[in-house]
């Protein structure tokens, strides 16, 4: 990297290779309200300070989240810490995309000695969404680390900061306070959540600092071209059956502002397709001109007896569209431009239910 007057650009920028300095936010400037200098040392003290840690994401994790899981466990692990990781039997085995990121210390029930380990979620807005009840006991010591902008602040100790473009980069800004360089595995499960959140870099989320961090982790060995290759390509047959399934029963509503498609158990066993591949259909049906939100509502299979369940994931189309709003008020959650939900609702009232919510949110002021 080029010096600039005797350092690196990124060093110039205020964050030094693998260092955050303190104080520095998203833009490299003082942190937002919603993750202030103070909650950050107050998170980074607790962190130091605990023997014994395990760490737990939301339900169905994503690649931000088990990138989060795979390199706050490593970073952990470095200090000297005891530190577990948990992920539900129902989300196992992981999808395929993702299967190459090792799981150290994986956990698929709470642990005995539970009480005498601090919990640290991480990228989960609402507790409610880690199926465990244990996680949630009275007493329990919570370090909630997120990025959503809906997050409840459930912890003990809080650091929430919605300028992040991820979890991920919050892990890597404290593994900086921490003095733990990122490499090999951890760094790799870094850039899974950089990537994955940020749509390569292409969604809004996409500030200046994930590439500064992007710039990091590539110097830290990070193989760019093979992460991709794992991620996005090498797609299973039944992936590419199972999204021809998806785009051949899209409907379109209200000329074309919804755009809405549904997975039915069939359509996985015909497809020969594990519930994971469905991942990246509903990204077909959000490019498609005129829509403003797109939907993809899927039936669950295979999590444990809760088949009467349906997934809805959301995504909008342009900025004028929340869907986060739209997810909680059926007691989901997510971004601005992604989240979701699950449902018992007929089709038909699914339907009736998004098309309201969205004309609340493209009605008049006033």
């Amino acid at each position: 990297m080029e010096a600039i007057g005797g350092m690196t650009a990124v060093e110039g920028a205020g964050i030094e290779l693998g260092r955050i300095l303190p104080g520095s936010g998203a833009d490299g400037t003082a942190m937002t309200a919603n993750g202030t200098p103070s909650e950050r040392e107050q998170v980074l003290a607790e962190l130091r300070a605990a023997p014994k840690l395990i760490v737990v994401a939301h339900e169905n994790p994503d690649g931000d989240a088990l990138g989060s899981l795979v390199a706050m466990q490593g970073a952990m692990s470095q200090l000297g810490a005891d530190c577990l990781m948990f992920i539900a039997p129902a989300d196992l085995p992981l999808p395929q995309e993702y299967r190459f990121l090792p799981l150290n210390g994986l956990v698929t029930e709470p642990p005995a000695d539970l009480a005498e380990r601090t919990i640290v979620f991480l990228d989960c807005g609402n507790i409610d969404r880690n199926p465990a009840e244990a996680f949630r006991g009275e007493g329990a010591h919570i370090i909630n680390i997120d990025h959503h902008h809906d997050n409840t602040r459930f912890g003990t100790v809080n650091l929430v900061v919605p300028d992040a473009s991820c979890t991920a980069e919050i892990i890597w800004d404290l593994m900086g306070g921490l003095g733990i360089a990122p490499g090999g595995a951890v760094a790799d499960a870094l850039y899974v959540g950089l990537i994955t959140d940020t749509g390569r870099f292409m969604y809004e989320n996409t500030g200046r600092r994930a590439h500064l961090m992007a710039a990091d982790l590539i110097a830290a060995g990070v193989d760019v071209h093979g992460i991709y290759r794992r991620v996005y390509e090498g797609v299973p047959y039944g992936k590419l059956a199972l999204l021809a399934r998806g785009l051949a029963n899209i409907e379109r509503y209200d000329d074309g502002r919804l755009t809405i498609t549904e997975l039915t158990a069939d359509d996985f066993t015909r497809s020969d397709a594990e519930e994971s591949y469905s991942e990246g259909v509903v990204d077909h049906l959000r490019a498609v001109q005129g829509t403003r939100v797109a939907a993809l509502v899927r039936q669950r299979i295979g999590d444990g007896g809760r088949n009467g369940l349906r997934k809805v994931s959301l995504r909008a189309g342009d900025d004028s569209i929340d869907v986060s709003a739209i997810a909680r008020a059926q007691g989901g959650g997510g971004h601005r431009q992604a989240a979701g939900f699950s449902t018992e609702l007929p089709h038909d009232e699914l339907v009736a239910f998004l098309r309201s919510q969205l004309e609340a949110q493209l009605a008049p002021a006033g």
